[in-house]
């Protein structure tokens, strides 16, 4: 009883609307603090050692976009799989860079939101984990959207209609 319950809300249409606006708005918020300043968006960037310097500027630039564009995408349900992936991809990224650094030792802020952002450390590991499962759930289970496509007609060879599920 309690299996499929568990079964039927984790597969639920409804459910991953929900994760789509919460992440969406989420990514959306991430992404306010750091579009008008990409220059300080940099320098937390710069500060994980990790990224050529070369990249730096045009990645300060663009991500902040992409994490906008993604989670507006993800709201309206338009290409929410894309945007997950995407977004999941971003996560997985971001995790890697906290962990690397978590092992070195740096005493640096996420810049997760801006430049005085929280340290990291383990809840923005457990945090960006669960935003990365929210984004599974989207990509697998999303179906409730506006911009979906209708089943279309399909025509035989004699030109009568026949249902699209036949083919």
């Amino acid at each position: 009883m309690i299996r499929s319950f568990l079964k039927r809300l984790i597969s639920s249409e409804y459910v991953a609307l929900v994760l789509r606006i919460y992440v969406g708005y989420f990514f959306i918020y991430a992404s306010l603090s750091k579009i008008p300043y990409p220059a300080q968006f940099a320098e937390a960037t710069a500060n994980y050692r990790l990224i050529p310097y070369l990249f730096l500027n045009l990645g300060a630039v663009i991500l902040p976009w992409l994490e906008f564009v993604c989670g507006l995408f993800l709201i309206i349900g338009f290409m929410s799989r894309a945007s997950a992936v995407l977004i999941g991809l971003m996560l997985i990224a971001f995790n890697v860079m906290v962990l690397i650094n978590m092992y070195w030792g740096a005493p640096i802020s996420c810049g997760c939101y801006d430049t005085v952002g929280e340290p990291i450390g383990w809840r923005k590991i457990l945090e960006n984990a669960a935003m990365l499962l929210f984004t599974v759930q989207i990509y697998f289970f999303d179906g409730l959207s506006v911009f979906r496509r209708r089943k279309s007609i399909v025509y035989d060879k004699s030109g009568a209609a026949a249902p699209a599920s036949s083919r």
